[in-house]
């Protein structure tokens, strides 16, 4: 191999190795304070490992799940505000196993950048390890690629990977809701991960100064408020005599259509708008937008970020106990019988 001085290095074409290797000494705390039972090992090898042994499941079932926070990520770079965007990455990821009745067990994410900025970076993981801790979980690895001339300097873009677990007998399938079934809804914290293109659109045409303020804090702050996990609070009530038939995480598409699907063939919903308390940002949304309620109800979710479908008769305990969590819900609606099939939603 040559060994001149005058040749082109890895640095020379973008790529600081040495910013790399700097990034993975800075999130080791970060990353250690998420260590659970079951861990192996620590950051820095080809693979992360976790012993299913250590656990008490009889017939445990692993489930997966991965996501991103779309382009909330520009409102991050525009705030230049990155210590939450990985509680919101966290959150995409775990708040859609729990559907399955799934405690997380072990988080992985993706960082992808033009040019890595270590403090940007470090802000950004130690917010994913502050998701993991508020859902239980592991992070056990990642992957860091500086790639330039796919992002401009100052882009990055995230990804996390999660798996938990449930036993087999636990699973939550939805095959168990049936007619008069009510549906609690649990407070969002804003509009979580989803809508930003249209969020941003909104802040375009209105030239909106995110400084502003609305209510208790500015509209930038309200917009990147990170997503609500409900991991603990849901285990918790998984753990009772109340009896859960089904669950559903209010992501892209709204109430509309994430409650649909889990719901079985034959069956419908009937939502009652008028029963929780809507959030200002979905209000100056609306307004700003001139966004339709059929629009907003299909893009946002609009104050209700997961809803839990039980018996009629446990509507009041179930509320109680996710209260007595720190967090908001209402009775929203129930399960009917239906001729057009699982995606008839009735607003009322």
């Amino acid at each position: 191999m040559s060994n001149s001085n005058d040749g082109l290095s890895y640095k020379d074409a973008g790529v600081d190795i040495d910013a790399g290797n700097q990034l993975v000494e800075k999130i080791k705390p970060a990353v250690k304070s998420t260590t659970r039972t079951g861990v192996m090992g620590s950051i820095g090898g080809f693979g992360g490992l976790f012993d299913l042994t250590k656990l008490n499941y009889k017939q445990p079932v692993l489930v997966s799940g991965t996501d991103g926070v779309g382009t909330k990520l520009k409102l991050a770079q525009m705030m230049n505000d990155h210590s939450t965007i990985g509680i919101d990455l966290v959150a995409m990821c775990v708040n859609d196993i729990i559907v399955l009745g799934a405690e997380p067990l072990f988080f992985l994410d993706y960082y992808a950048c033009g040019k890595l900025d270590t403090d940007e970076a470090t802000a950004v993981i130690k917010g994913i390890a502050n998701g993991c801790k508020q859902s239980g979980c592991a992070l056990i690895g990642g992957e860091t690629a500086e790639m330039p001339g796919m992002y401009v300097h100052g882009d990055y873009d995230l990804a996390g990977f999660v798996v938990g677990i449930v036993e087999k007998d636990s699973t939550l399938t939805g095959a168990t809701i049936e007619e008069d079934n009510v549906i609690i809804g649990i407070a969002s914290s804003g509009p979580h991960s989803n809508g930003y293109s249209l969020i941003r659109k909104i802040i375009e045409i209105n030239n909106t100064n995110l400084n502003e303020q609305l209510g208790d804090s500015s509209i930038g702050e309200q917009l990147l408020k990170p997503t609500q996990i409900y991991v603990k609070p849901l285990l918790e009530l998984l753990d009772t005599a109340v009896e859960v038939n089904g669950i559903a995480h209010i992501t892209g598409g709204g109430l509309t259509e994430n409650i649909s699907r889990v719901i079985p063939q034959g069956l419908a919903i009937t939502i009652d708008l008028n029963s929780w308390s809507c959030l200002d940002i979905f209000t100056w949304l609306q307004e700003k937008g001139k966004i339709s309620d059929e629009e907003m109800l299909r893009t946002f979710n609009c104050g209700i970020g997961m809803v839990v479908i039980i018996n009629k008769n446990d509507s009041n305990e179930a509320q109680e106990l996710i209260n007595g969590s720190g967090l908001k819900c209402w009775e929203i609606g129930k399960i009917r019988q239906s001729k057009k099939g699982v995606d008839d939603v009735r607003y009322i």
